[in-house]
C-alpha cells in the first residue's frame, strides 16, 4: 500500500542545511513524499528537491556558499531612508540565491506539489502559496518572501501581496500540509534547543534578535504539535542547537547531523504508517524527577502540564506518573525557573503517544476522582 506522505521542512536560517541530510536518508529508505511544504530555508529546499535537484548538488552548493554571497549591507537604503529603510541587508543576494536553486515557473507547473509558507505583512495573515487559488504565482517569488526574515531582508511581493518569513506565524506548517495526507514527516531545525545561550548580550543585535525569534517560534510551534490530531507524524529534530542561525562554520556537519537524525527516527517508520491519527513518533516512556532542594513550589510546571504534574502536601512539585512522550512533549521541563526538573528515559518502544482528546479525557477523569476523594474525606 502506498501512502500519501507530506514532508514538512521548517525554517531555521542556515541550520536548514540539515534538511539536505534528511532528504538523503529518506531517499535511501525509498520514501518519496507526495507533497512538500516549507518555511524559509525549508521552503527553498522543498522547492529545489520537488523540481528534481539531486541532494548531492544541494550539498555541493551549500558547502560553497559564503557569507558575502548572501549578506550585503543595505548601505543605500540606510543612508537615504535611515529609519525608513526596509532592512539591514539588501535583498538582491537572497533573491539571486533563490533564483539559482528554484525553478522559474509557477506552482501549478511543479512535478510534485509544494506549499510555501509566508506571512502577508500588510494584512497580518498567514498565506500559503501552492494551495488552491494560490498557485498562479512564480515559485521563486514565494520562496524569497518566505526567506525574508523581517528586519534582515526586504519583504517580497507575491501575487499582489507583500510577504515576509512564514516563521513569523508558523515555522513548521504541519497542519495545512497534513490535510489529505496519510503520514506527515516534519523536520524541525529552528527551535530544537533553547538551552542557555551564554552571554547573548555581548554578541550584538543579530544574536539577540535571533534568540528572541527562536523563543517566539518555539512557543508558537508547541500548540499544533501538543494538540496534534492529524495523520501519524514522524518528528525529526536534529541536534543543532549549538549552531547559529546565520553561521557558515559547519555546513558539512549540519548535513551529517540531519542524515543521522533522520536515520535514527526512521527506525519507527513501519510503526508510524500503522499508527492512528494524533500519534507522533518517536515515542518513549519517560520518568520525571524533581530535585526537592531546588523546587520552590512556584507551580509553573503544574500550570503548564496539569495532566503530568501536581503539588504535594508540602507545596512541592511531583510527577503524577511516568509518561509516553514524543519529541513534541515535555517543554515545561525547560521552563522551570530553578532547573529542578529532569527526565530519564525508561524505554524507547514503538508505542503511540496518546492523542490530545485522550489526554483531555484523562485530565477530566483525574479531576473527577479528586473531587470525589475530597467529598469522601469530608
Amino acid at each position: 500500500m502506498s501512502h500519501r506522505i507530506a514532508l514538512v521542512l521548517g525554517g531555521g536560517g542556515l541550520k536548514g542545511f540539515a534538511h539536505i541530510g534528511v532528504l538523503q536518508a529518506l531517499a535511501e529508505a525509498g520514501i518519496r513524499p507526495s507533497l512538500y511544504a516549507g518555511t524559509s530555508i525549508g521552503a527553498l529546499v522543498a522547492a529545489a528537491v520537488a523540481s528534481g535537484m539531486p541532494t548531492s548538488a544541494m550539498a555541493q552548493r551549500a558547502t560553497l556558499l559564503q557569507r558575502r554571497d548572501l549578506f550585503r549591507l543595505n548601505h543605500v537604503g540606510m543612508l537615504l531612508e535611515r529609519r525608513r529603510a526596509s532592512s539591514i541587508y539588501a535583498g538582491e543576494p537572497l533573491r539571486a540565491l533563490c533564483e539559482g536553486n528554484v525553478p522559474a515557473c509557477t506552482f501549478d507547473r511543479l512535478p510534485v506539489p509544494v506549499l510555501v509558507n509566508t506571512v502577508d505583512v500588510e494584512r497580518g495573515t498567514q498565506t500559503v502559496w501552492g494551495l488552491p487559488g494560490l498557485r498562479d504565482v512564480p515559485v521563486c517569488d514565494a520562496v524569497y518572501a518566505s526567506c525574508a526574515l523581517p528586519g534582515f531582508f526586504p519583504p517580497g511581493p507575491v501575487g499582489g501581496r507583500l510577504c515576509i518569513d512564514g516563521g513569523t506565524i508558523d515555522n513548521l506548517p504541519v497542519q495545512i500540509a497534513g490535510l489529505g495526507a496519510d503520514v506527515v514527516i516534519a523536520v524541525d531545525v529552528g527551535s530544537t534547543d533553547l538551552s542557555q545561550g551564554g552571554n547573548v548580550l555581548s554578541q550584538g543585535f543579530a544574536a539577540i534578535y535571533m534568540r528572541a525569534a527562536t523563543a517566539m517560534m518555539h512557543a508558537l510551534q508547541l500548540v499544533p504539535l501538543t494538540q496534534w490530531e492529524g495523520p501519524p507524524m514522524l518528528l525529526i529534530r536534529p541536534r543543532i542547537g549549538h549552531v547559529g542561525w546565520l553561521s557558515f562554520s559547519d555546513t558539512e556537519g549540519l548535513i551529517a547531523e540531519g542524515y543521522r537524525a533522520a536515520r535514527e527516527a526512521l527506525v519507527n517508520w513501519e510503526a508510524v504508517t500503522r499508527a492512528p491519527r494524533g500519534s507522533i513518533f518517536p515515542c518513549r516512556r519517560v520518568r520525571i524527577d524533581v530535585d526537592l532542594a531546588k523546587c520552590i513550589g512556584c507551580g509553573l510546571c503544574v500550570a503548564l502540564a496539569p495532566t503530568v504534574m501536581q503539588l504535594d502536601a508540602s507545596g512541592r512539585a511531583r510527577a503524577i506518573a511516568d509518561v509516553d512522550w514524543s519529541p513534541a512533549d515535555g517543554d515545561f521541563i525547560h521552563q522551570c525557573p530553578t532547573n529542578a526538573l529532569s527526565t530519564q528515559t525508561m524505554s524507547a518502544e514503538n508505542t503511540t503517544r496518546r492523542s490530545s482528546a485522550e489526554r483531555r479525557k484523562e485530565r477530566e477523569d483525574r479531576r473527577s476522582g479528586q473531587t470525589a476523594g475530597s467529598g469522601e474525606a469530608a
